[in-house]
């Protein structure tokens, strides 16, 4: 999320990794996008999964499945995270439906990831075309771009209101820091319109 969407080197991850199990530290991996990371990357779910204790997984983001998260361990682990789950009154019933969606989505919807990441290359490039400082479309390695506007005389808040009312929803996330991110539902036609209306969004009036 605040690095951009860049992925992690797997080299640093296993450094952290050896340095905090050394000091009998647990590591947890939140792997909301995951996904993107092993798309981007080539890492295997394996290898990233090998340097962790426990791991959650999102299913809605980049896969699009409507609602899901699954906490990954051993069985002695998640035996107990089921127990503090019930604690903080958390659980569901009847979620054979968000299942099979959730089954459908790591099925189907993992490879196509790298579509989010091309779209999301496209416009990290086209923005870098009207001022260098917006963002270096190299360091956009899945699909989030992250929008520096301290150097062009623009507020992340202005942006923001101007693309949505043009039809456009972004993030703001800090004074002069806006994000992007693409998704499943985002296809090339809504690309190129979101390149043109951040064009026009982003000239200082």
């Amino acid at each position: 999320n605040f690095g951009g969407g860049t992925v992690q080197p797997i080299d640093e991850i296993a450094k952290l990794s050896s340095a905090a199990h050394a000091r009998g530290i647990a590591m947890h991996l939140d792997g909301a996008r995951i996904w993107n990371a092993h798309v981007a990357s080539g890492v295997s779910f394996a290898e990233y999964g090998k340097h962790f204790d426990t791991i959650s997984v999102c299913l809605s983001k980049g896969l699009g499945s409507p609602i899901g998260s699954v906490m990954l361990s051993t069985k002695e682990r998640v035996a107990e995270a089921r127990i503090w789950r019930k604690r903080y009154g958390a659980g569901m019933r009847q979620v054979g439906i968000i299942a099979a969606a959730a089954h459908y989505a790591l099925e189907n919807n993992i490879a196509r990831l790298a579509e989010d990441h091309a779209r999301a290359k496209k416009i990290a490039t086209a923005l870098a075309a009207i001022d260098s400082s917006l963002v270096d479309p190299s360091k956009v390695h899945t699909n989030i771009v992250g929008l520096e506007l301290s150097k062009i005389g623009i507020t992340a808040a202005e942006l923001t209101a101007r693309c949505k009312d043009a039809g456009l929803w972004i993030s703001a996330l800090g004074p002069h820091y806006a994000r992007l991110v693409t998704h499943l539902d985002f296809n090339d036609a809504q690309c190129d319109q979101s390149i043109e209306i951040l064009k026009r969004a982003l000239v200082v009036k």
